[in-house]
């Protein structure tokens, strides 16, 4: 049994489950630790059937006509049910309820991070309740946060279903937003892309290799390479060489020359 706070009145939680000497009705329906039916029995003959088996007499249904008592060990049958409680408990999922707050003349990159946001609280398996907040004037405008919303719920299509429509509220506009059924099956992982959509099954390889193939990181020299590729053929034009071409063909008379001269003195 708990012991109380310090001043707390309340009274401490009792077991109201009525067991051996506290079964005060003078006969019970009887039900041994088998599970087989005894019958009615007066209810000091159950009690000493119960202790003949070391056992204690538990009153299951006081409701009945007689009560319907069974013999068990009370203990052990506690303990199962805390462990029941317990492990019901555990598997039970929690869902958390996020907020993020919005501004009808948001800018694009505060409404960037802020999808991002819930984007992420999404992909945890977290409800989001989505705030327009208004100010002033802008109360008698309720479609641009109508707007805002929509366009929210239509860009995380894929992450979140719409469980409350916009819903206005004073000055304040509210939408709740709950995981689709892929980010509970856990079909959608953390894999996004340059543009912002996420793919169902994409892992980091997939994003690091779109990252690399996005324009976004293509090196300049690719518009130089463009450029140079439109241009006619060097040797078609009859142009110079290039310079290092150019270089190793005047190397070459010069070391013609010197072997020449070597063969002469020779001679």
């Amino acid at each position: 049994m708990p012991v109380p706070r310090r001043f707390d009145r309340r009274p401490p939680e009792r077991d109201t489950t009525r067991i051996n000497e506290r079964i005060r009705v003078p006969e019970v329906r009887l039900i041994d630790d088998e599970g087989n039916q005894i019958g009615v029995l007066k209810t000091a003959d159950a009690l000493s059937f119960a202790q003949e088996r070391d056992l204690d007499l538990v009153e299951v249904a006081p409701e009945a006509r007689p009560p319907v008592c069974r013999v068990l060990d009370y203990s052990k049958y506690k303990y199962e049910q805390a462990q029941k409680v317990k492990q019901a408990r555990k598997h039970q999922q929690q869902i958390t309820i996020r907020e993020i707050k919005f501004r009808p003349k948001i800018a694009q990159h505060d409404y960037d991070t802020k999808k991002h946001h819930v984007e992420r609280f999404l992909r945890h398996k977290d409800k989001v309740k989505v705030t327009i907040m208004f100010r002033g004037r802008e109360v008698t405008h309720p479609e641009r946060g109508t707007a805002i919303l929509d366009r929210l719920a239509e860009e995380l299509s894929e992450l979140g279903v719409v469980e409350q429509r916009p819903l206005q509220e004073g000055r304040n506009m509210t939408m709740m937003m709950a995981p689709s059924k892929a980010v509970l099956a856990g079909r959608v992982d953390v894999g996004e892309v340059s543009n912002g959509e996420v793919r169902e099954g994409a892992h980091m390889g997939d994003v690091a290799s779109a990252a690399i193939d996005s324009p976004a990181v293509t090196p300049p020299v690719a518009a130089a390479d463009d450029g140079a590729s439109a241009e006619p053929d060097a040797a078609e034009q009859g142009a110079a060489p290039e310079p290092q071409a150019a270089a190793v063909l005047a190397e070459a008379p010069a070391e013609d020359a010197a072997s020449g001269s070597a063969d002469t003195a020779v001679s």
